[in-house]
């Protein structure tokens, strides 16, 4: 029998989520061709050194493994709230490198940020200029168009790829709302594409996906979703979701990781960590039971503490200076 519990959250890459049971009837899918995963090692989750680490020294609580699963059994996308620094982000990473679910795809959501750039670009004045210079021949429209983080994700892959869509309450009033009925039907199509079809033969095109030259075939200019993809929606927690939005997603709630678990993490992230870690580790504590303070700058101060050769009263301003409050509008989320 299969098993809906993939996700363990420890630092070893499988291939549990072949092992995945089938999706409820509801959340079924049946995009195809089916397209194999684009890369398969173990440190495929993301371009750059920084978030192969992440992925690496991620340390997962028992109720994000929880959800997780609940996330992937379900096919339905995580919203994952909590402070700055908690791993909200990093939390994509870890799943896709131990799942071995490929690269992961980034969207960072802005205030203008709008449904169409999250599923692909097209570029009408590089058409046109491209047909004045005689470089365009055939006129493809596909030549001019790219797929974004969500449109590639929804392509037809054998196995999930993992969507980061990082810091959605950023966003304008309506992209929750137009978000779902992509995610809920696990498709969308290329207005362009499709009235390009009409006039060829097969009505087929080659498209370039997100973080890949490698181009993909789309039919008909419309676009369906094979295995429906890991989604983890982010937020600082700055705004209220409309209630159908929050029905369609799974919800994780991270807290501020308390002793044990900084431990943890300083470990998983520094290896060795100085002498100065556990006295650091207390008065992070102490200083984040007053304001806000995010995990990452708890392992700056420890990294600088322990290699820049200092006495110990340099140390301690330099933590100081390190460890200030965030402001309430700071943005990132660290660790």
């Amino acid at each position: 029998m299969p098993h809906w519990s993939v996700y363990t959250g420890r630092d070893e890459p499988h291939d549990g989520i072949d092992d995945l049971p089938a999706p409820p009837p509801w959340r079924a899918f049946d995009g195809g061709p089916a397209l194999p995963p684009p890369h398969d090692g173990d440190d495929a989750t993301a371009v750059s050194p920084d978030r192969v680490h992440r992925a690496k020294s991620y340390v997962a609580t028992e109720e994000s493994v929880r959800l997780v699963n609940a996330a992937l059994c379900l096919r339905r996308p995580l919203l994952v709230t909590g402070p700055p620094g908690t791993g909200k982000s990093s939390l994509a990473y870890a799943v896709a490198r131990e799942l071995r679910l490929g690269p992961v795809l980034r969207w960072n959501i802005t205030s203008r940020s709008s449904l169409a750039d999250g599923l692909y670009q097209y570029d009408p004045l590089s058409r046109l200029y491209a047909a004045r210079e005689g470089r365009d021949e055939r006129g493809d429209v596909e030549d001019h168009l790219r797929l974004g983080p969500l449109g590639t994700a929804l392509l037809p892959y054998d196995r999930p790829r993992a969507l980061l869509v990082d810091e959605i309450d950023k966003s304008d009033l309506d992209l929750p709302n137009d978000l779902l009925n992509v995610l809920e039907e696990g498709q969308y199509e290329i207005p362009e594409l499709v009235r390009a079809a009409r006039h060829s033969g097969d009505g087929g095109a080659e498209v370039l996906a997100d973080g890949t030259d490698t181009p993909v075939a789309v039919h008909r200019g419309r676009v369906r979703c094979r295995a429906f993809p890991f989604v983890v929606l982010t937020s600082n927690g700055e705004r209220e979701f409309p209630p159908a939005f929050l029905r369609r997603c799974v919800r994780l709630k991270l807290r501020r990781p308390d002793r044990d678990q900084l431990t943890h993490i300083v470990r998983a992230h520094l290896d060795t960590p100085g002498g100065d870690a556990d006295r650091l580790i207390t008065r992070f504590l102490e200083r984040a039971s007053g304001g806000e303070l995010a995990t990452d700058q708890l392992l700056n101060a420890l990294y600088l503490t322990g290699v820049a050769g200092l006495d110990a009263q340099s140390r301690d301003d330099l933590a100081e200076q390190l460890m200030p409050y965030l402001s309430a509008t700071a943005d990132g989320d660290g660790f």
